[in-house]
């Protein structure tokens, strides 16, 4: 049996076949230049709300590991930990934009992070051929965790922490063994107390221990917007304070930024914030000349 096209169909086929040639030649070098290369990956907790999503994300980790990239990958939960607490009835309230955190609380953030949302990524990953490992900051002592000073509201939010000391001893042990982690932003002090860590600022923290290529911030908007509403294509370091100060970066977008800073200062070569919810965001960033998302460097 014949399992070529039928003659009729051969333009059709041949027109689709130098797309996608033209597609691979664009890959390509990014593919090289991305070679045995760390890429840290923040996914969000609005971006996984979504299942048809989480799978098209969960092939994109797949493909950029089989293509000799080392993913790292670092969610967040913020909306499915306040829906488990919504269910609970236990009430939830926020300063400065970061959830105060009670032992109680505590208890259900580490539940749903480290528990249901981590395994699920990785059943996701290991379902489309991969092979994922799911760990949080407590796990080898990985990250180690400081209590976060108080607000200018002088609101003590509880245990909601930042990193102080990253040990990359376990990821060491997993990168380049086909293996792809999946981090969830929980660890404790020095003491053995648990904290909240925000997952963009534990994901720079990762960024920055393994020098990473790039670090990748998805989140809901396509990535940071000048006064017109245009996305910023690239920007430098250096100019982020003036555009806050001027407010054309405002809200939640200022911690993302600084967490930008962050990690660039601590050795990173890029970071990049891009909209989660576009279908091969990360594929597109990396591997295609004109990218997805803002990217920043030194």
């Amino acid at each position: 049996m014949n399992d070529r096209a039928d003659p009729f169909d051969q333009e059709d086929m041949q027109a689709l076949a130098q797309q996608q040639a033209a597609i691979l030649m664009q890959a390509l070098p990014h593919m090289l230049r991305y070679d045995d290369a760390i890429v840290v990956v923040k996914y969000g907790g609005h971006a996984m709300g979504d299942d048809k999503v989480a799978r098209a994300f969960a092939r994109d980790m797949v493909l950029l590991e089989q293509s000799g990239v080392n993913p790292v990958v670092v969610h967040g939960g913020g909306p499915q930990i306040g829906a488990m607490l919504g269910k609970l009835g236990i009430k939830s309230s926020f300063a400065d934009g970061l959830r105060i955190t009670d032992r109680a609380t505590m208890e259900i953030v580490e539940m749903v992070l480290a528990g249901s949302i981590n395994k699920q990524i990785v059943g996701f990953i290991n379902a489309e051929g991969g092979r994922a490992i799911g760990l949080c900051g407590k796990d080898g002592n990985m990250v180690l965790a400081r209590k976060l000073p108080q607000s200018g509201t002088d609101v003590d939010l509880g245990f909601v922490g930042e990193p102080a000391k990253v040990d990359r001893t376990v990821l060491d042990q997993v990168l380049g063994r086909e293996l792809i982690p999946v981090l969830a932003p929980v660890a404790q002090d020095e003491d053995g107390e648990t904290y909240n860590v925000n997952a963009d600022t534990f994901a720079g923290a990762i960024a920055g221990a393994l020098n990473a290529k790039r670090l990748l911030l998805l989140t809901d908007v396509p990535g940071v917007l000048d006064r017109g509403g245009n996305m910023i294509k690239q920007m430098r370091a250096k100019d982020i304070h003036g555009l806050i100060a001027d407010g054309t970066i405002t809200g939640g977008m200022i911690p993302k930024v600084e967490t930008c800073i962050y990690a660039l200062e601590q050795g990173v070569e890029g970071v990049v914030i891009l909209d989660g919810k576009m279908p091969h965001a990360v594929l597109i960033e990396l591997l295609t000349d004109h990218g997805a998302g803002t990217l920043i460097t030194r």
